[in-house]
């Protein structure tokens, strides 16, 4: 058994049952409340700020991002404070054993800088190795999925270049609360308890991320509003703040590492730790209809985003209307094509050269958009670039300073807990990003030794005319850049403002080719999960055109945006799915 704590099971039923399921949903699902302006889907209003501004999927770590802006740090100190607070407080989805991405727009150059902290697997580990023990999948949970942790690498080089606070000070008020406790909020406390049965059997894990209170049920998460502390990871920061990038990498943490892997049967060494290094990146772009939208290239997805953008911008989506069925359709059908690329070329660049360029190009969506049709679901969708070869849960936030700094970011142990592998007193999990490689000879993505493996997180940002205007995200596996997307066309052709875009009922299409693992090719369309409020028109529609439409709870992802405001200042907006908020000065 797998959790995705982003990725919950979807449920297909009959047709009269959707269609019933579909017209209740309408009628007393899509309304959040009766508010006297915006969109009726709307759950509260945007936050406006002079000054500064932070938007992150926890309450406490908004305050710290706030507090540090206000204490004199830059963005990227509110961005590395707010983060560590997030590893520590929202556990479920991200922390110290996982990669980290980042754009950073920086007011002095005006330009954007990219950040890929992806960490590399095991030298030790072989695709031999995965043969001998007869697997045709890496598993989820366990040693074997396990790579190097990027964050903290990652967080020092970001500071390095954009900080103004010390490290210490930045780790501080995370110590703290680690030290004093904190109350646990309501969806991380859900997910918490999905994961603590599956987790617990791996060393460590249990000890350290379960209560005991005596009870017949045994060790379980923390429950909603119980205070949780987490001495072990206090420490380890603290060593961190002391001692730099180095005391994770190269100091006792790292052999503590080290002979936790080899008495539990894994295979990360203090060697593959000690030789760790992120690397900037260019962010890329295409135009949709006047703004330049900004992805990391791969190992991650981001370009996905991209290639489903042009291939939607020839066709008049605000004439359409929002929920239309020609909205949902043209939607999917973009995504199942540029999911095929995904599938078949989106890798660690260090291994194979994705055409970045040719995906990305209008010429390129002017031939892919002509296998979309009107009238009828793609039940199969190939690549359009042929492979040559040299023979989810996560957490995103963002933050902007007074200076003009705006900081998007993202992190992740991606299967929510992770592997489940916390070596003793060090108060994190491992993540299992190395179950997304290939265990196939000859795919850009196939398992080898001290390789990057392929990426779902995926911060993005916007530019308008050469200046800053979105910086944003939507957390939650493959539905990353399927939210970009969505978020992007609610603003620009469906005039939602930057809290409505969110709350905005979603799609998720599931069932492409995916890139990792033997999963065969998508050959019968895939499904369609749509969230409460599309019509019941809408759904016959797409029915008839031959999509599958199901309804799934809690697949959709989770959104934090800042926007520059044009009167002076920041425009925030929050996950309404979420516990977060977004707030600012």
């Amino acid at each position: 058994m797998s959790i995705r704590p982003n990725r919950p099971v979807a449920v297909s039923v009959p047709w009269r049952v959707a269609l019933l399921a579909a017209s209740l949903a309408c009628a007393v699902g899509a309304v959040a409340a009766d508010r006297v302006t915006g969109k009726p889907f709307a759950t509260r209003s945007e936050v406006y700020a002079p000054h500064a501004m932070a938007a992150t999927s926890h309450p406490l770590a908004t305050q710290i991002a706030l507090q540090t802006m206000r204490d004199g740090g830059s963005a990227m100190d509110a961005a590395i404070a707010a983060n560590a607070a997030l590893g520590l407080m929202e556990p479920t989805g991200n922390g110290i054993g996982g990669d980290l991405f980042a754009i950073v727009w920086d007011p002095k150059t005006k330009k954007l800088h990219g950040y890929n902290g992806s960490g590399r697997s095991p030298k030790a580990l072989t695709l031999e190795e995965f043969e001998r023990r007869g697997l045709k999948d890496i598993p989820p949970h366990g040693p074997l999925p396990v790579t190097v942790p990027g964050t903290v690498d990652a967080w020092f080089a970001l500071h390095a270049k954009f900080g103004k606070r010390t490290m210490a000070q930045n780790l501080a008020p995370t110590i703290r609360y680690a030290r004093e406790g904190h109350p646990v909020h309501e969806v991380i406390a859900y997910y918490w308890g999905r994961s603590v049965p599956v987790l617990s059997k791996w060393p460590g894990f249990a000890e350290q991320f379960t209560v005991d209170h005596g009870t017949p049920e045994g060790r379980r998460g923390p429950r909603r509003g119980e205070m949780w502390r987490n001495p072990n990871l206090a420490n380890t920061l603290q060593k961190i703040a002391d001692g730099g990038r180095d005391a994770f990498y190269k100091g006792d943490i790292a052999r503590t590492i080290d002979a936790y892997f080899k008495a539990n049967d894994g295979f990360l060494r203090y060697e593959d730790m000690a030789a760790h290094r992120g690397e900037w990146v260019d962010p890329v772009s295409t135009n949709y209809r006047g703004y330049d939208v900004w992805e990391l290239p791969p190992n991650g997805q981001g370009i996905a985003a991209l290639q489903i953008l042009n291939l939607l911008e020839p066709y008049d989506l605000k004439s359409y209307g929002f929920g239309s069925p020609e909205h949902v359709h043209l939607f999917v059908e973009a995504k199942k094509l540029a999911f095929a690329d995904r599938a078949a070329s989106y890798a660690d660049p260090d291994h194979y050269r994705t055409p970045v360029a040719r995906l990305i190009s209008k010429e390129y969506a002017r031939e892919r958009g002509k296998l979309i049709s009107m009238d009828r679901a793609m039940k199969a969708a190939e690549p359009g670039i042929i492979p040559e070869l040299n023979e989810g849960d996560t957490i995103y936030m963002t933050v902007a300073d007074k200076d003009g700094m705006m900081v998007s970011l993202i992190q992740s142990n991606y299967r929510g807990m992770g592997s489940g592998m916390a070596p003793p007193g060090l108060g994190f999990i491992f993540q299992d990003r190395g179950e997304q490689f290939v265990l196939k000879r000859g795919h850009p993505n196939s398992f080898e030794p001290g390789k990057r493996p392929f990426h779902t997180i995926i911060p993005a940002f916007v530019t308008k005319d050469g200046k800053p205007w979105l910086s944003y995200g939507v957390m939650g596996g493959a539905m990353q850049p399927q939210g970009h997307v969505q978020i992007l066309l609610n603003m620009i052709d469906f005039g939602m403002n930057l809290q409505e875009a969110g709350d905005a009922p979603r799609i998720q299409h599931d069932g492409s080719t995916e890139p990792a693992g033997q999963a065969t090719a998508m050959t019968d369309g895939g499904e369609t999960d749509l969230e409460s409020g599309y019509s019941i028109e809408t759904i016959r529609a797409l029915m008839r055109k031959g999509h599958s439409v199901r309804f799934a709870d809690g697949p959709y992802g989770g959104y934090q945006a800042i926007m520059v405001n044009p009167e002076g200042g920041y425009v925030g907006a929050s996950e309404s799915r979420k516990d977060g908020m977004a707030a600012g000065y």
